[in-house]
């Protein structure tokens, strides 16, 4: 696999706040009760924030949003109204690779490429959704591939909504019993491929989601360098959530009803 040209760059200063794997849905409310919660919080506590793919169980086109059901209408609302005050990014994910920037401008955010360095007070970010670094799951690369051809996207975004609803069940459902049968590791992300990505840009840290798997974990002693997995969310069937927050101080993984994990910003000393 060639590694992504980190040619995307954004600087954002202040405190920053990123989640992602929220699978946000019309059976989701639990989650979506969470989520709310957490923009409230958000708006008094991070100057930007971005949501790293997976925002929804499945993304059926941004014309949806020209008559969202109740759920979907909820959930913009409360982006529209973080974003009045603070900066608002989006990250396309497995789950809504449709997202598009008319949805992007109706909640008024920006939607960032799949991979960005993120010049951030706590230093540079390699950042991204994550599942272009599980390069073990050939098959799920493959149709990775293939449902990004424009030509494909643009016969599917043609069809009714009820239409593209059913094709994107179908495939939810398939891939979650194909998950159910594959090994462990290859639901992970590849060493190789992760070190590859971060001895490209040589930045602080490297930060995805996608596995379901919040973690720290070292990729490079000297200097260090630590790969953040973001943790998942689910309120339906466990008390599951949270977030990374980003400042001068460092980084810091926040769980649900769990200890914060954080990491000292090497910018950052006791005089600053």
């Amino acid at each position: 696999m060639k590694p992504p040209l980190w040619s995307n760059k954004l600087q954002q200063t202040g405190t920053l706040w990123i989640a992602a794997d929220l699978h946000l849905g019309p059976d989701t409310p639990a989650t979506t009760a969470a989520f709310l919660k957490f923009l409230q919080e958000a708006s008094t506590q991070a100057d930007a924030l971005f949501l790293c793919g997976d925002i929804f169980n499945a993304w059926i086109g941004d014309d949806l949003c020209q008559q969202a059901p109740a759920w979907l209408e909820q959930i913009n609302s409360a982006l529209r109204a973080y974003s009045r005050h603070h900066r608002l990014y989006l990250m396309r994910g497995n789950r809504d690779f449709l997202l598009g920037f008319d949805f992007a401008r109706h909640v008024n955010a920006e939607l960032l490429p799949e991979q960005i360095l993120l010049q951030s007070d706590a230093g540079l970010i390699a950042l991204s959704h994550g599942d272009e670094l599980c390069t073990d799951d050939i098959a799920y690369q493959r149709f990775r591939r293939i449902v990004r051809w424009p030509w494909l996207q643009a016969c599917y975004l043609r069809l009714p909504l009820s239409w593209r609803q059913k094709i994107a069940n179908y495939f939810r459902d398939k891939s979650q019993r194909q998950n159910k049968t594959k090994p462990n590791y290859i639901m992970d992300v590849n060493p190789e491929a992760v070190a590859q990505q971060a001895c490209a840009v040589d930045p602080v840290a490297l930060i995805h989601g996608h596995t379901h798997r919040p973690a720290r974990h070292i990729l490079r002693h000297e200097p260090l360098v630590y790969r953040w997995v973001l943790p998942d969310w689910d309120y339906e069937h466990d008390q599951r959530g949270g977030f990374i927050s980003i400042s001068a101080k460092g980084i810091c993984l926040v769980q649900h009803q769990h200890t914060e994990l954080c990491q000292d910003s090497p910018l950052f000393t006791s005089a600053q």
